[in-house]
């Protein structure tokens, strides 16, 4: 989603910059001296700020719509109360909430943390090691009954499958369109055997682990470089849990060597992180599935944004470039192909 378009939204939903800052101070005791929009890869849903005081402290703002659980407060509480260091704390209110309702929205405050994130720095062996410590004992939390029924499971759901598989006609025909649209019909056609795979094999490794009983954990679900945040100090974090699954381990393993973005596919980097996470035996099958379909997912994700609509001016170059690199040498499907190398039906 583009900035316009979060901007957008929010200002139809009539709530202003002064009474976000209004709600920090009557709410968190924090006197905002400037409010600042972040662009960052919200949904339609949600839109984030930096809120810096006039000493200079800096908080991380996330408003997200709509009358719901916070599950994301829920879960930070969970892995904050299991001494779980890599996961940054609420802020809570000034009567020990961890979220404020404010016009129809869920407010949440973190401390800003200033530094770089996966895709844009590599990590350390130290740091890899510690990321697999954190996620081994994530996938260890016990999940009260009641929290787990808050979160969705598992289901291996075909519904990125068929939206791919609904494009196929496109793809067929003479291509038309603005230009990138013209440029991503023909690439997806010279690729087509390649997609075609992808999808299928998906479908047949879905049925293999629906006819399979695994261990469920809690699993953050979209482990890539953009969701582990590193400090001037060095400290590592992993953000955005607003969609937290109960599903396999694999569910979030898969990440560690898939080459999402082009990154994290390195051998040292699985190395040292399965030295912090122990030994553990994964699952082939499942980690070929996970791996093929999220590249099913954002196949789909972004041909229905680029060949659906004519939505997203500047960002359409962006969402093109992101797909074609998919396909590129160790990229995320070479990677999902050779994970797959050996399986059998």
């Amino acid at each position: 989603m583009t900035c316009a378009q979060i901007l957008s939204f929010m200002e139809n939903l009539s709530l202003s910059e002064q009474r976000i800052i209004d709600c920090l101070k009557i709410n968190y005791g924090i006197e905002v001296a400037t409010l600042t929009f972040l662009p960052l890869d919200a949904d339609i849903h949600a839109s984030v700020y930096k809120a810096q005081t006039h000493n200079k402290s800096s908080y991380f703002v996330k408003l997200k719509h709509g009358h719901h659980d916070d599950i994301s407060a829920i879960i930070i509480e969970l892995l904050r109360n299991a001494g779980i260091e890599q996961i940054i704390p609420i802020v809570k209110t000034i009567r020990g909430q961890t979220a404020q309702w404010i016009d129809g929205f869920i407010l949440t405050v973190y401390p800003f943390i200033d530094g770089h994130d996966g895709f844009s720095r590599d990590l350390t062996n130290d740091q890899w090691y510690t990321l697999g410590k954190a996620m081994c004992q994530i996938h260890g939390i016990n999940v009260p009954a009641k929290v787990q029924a808050k979160i969705r499971q598992e289901s291996y759901s075909p519904k990125w499958r068929q939206a791919v598989r609904s494009l196929y006609p496109l793809i067929e025909y003479e291509p038309s369109g603005d230009m990138i649209a013209v440029n991503l019909l023909t690439f997806m056609k010279k690729h087509m055997a390649a997609i075609h795979r992808l999808v299928d094999r998906a479908e047949q490794l879905a049925q293999m682990a629906k006819e399979q009983s695994y261990q469920f954990v809690l699993c953050h679900s979209d482990l890539h470089g953009g969701n582990v945040l590193m400090d001037e100090n060095d400290a590592i974090y992993i953000v955005d849990w607003d969609e937290p699954i109960l599903a396999p381990k694999e569910r979030d393993l898969m990440f560690i060597g898939a080459g999402v973005a082009n990154v994290w596919n390195k051998p040292y980097e699985k190395e040292s992180f399965y030295k912090g996470y122990g030994k553990a035996e994964v699952n082939m099958t499942l980690l070929s599935y996970y791996r093929y379909e999220r590249i099913v997912e954002d196949i789909a994700v972004y041909a229905q944004q680029l060949l659906l609509t004519t939505e997203g001016s500047q960002d359409r170059m962006n969402w093109y470039k992101e797909f074609i690199s998919q396909f590129n040498p160790q990229g995320v499907v070479e990677i999902a192909f050779k994970t797959d190398k050996g399986l059998t039906i």
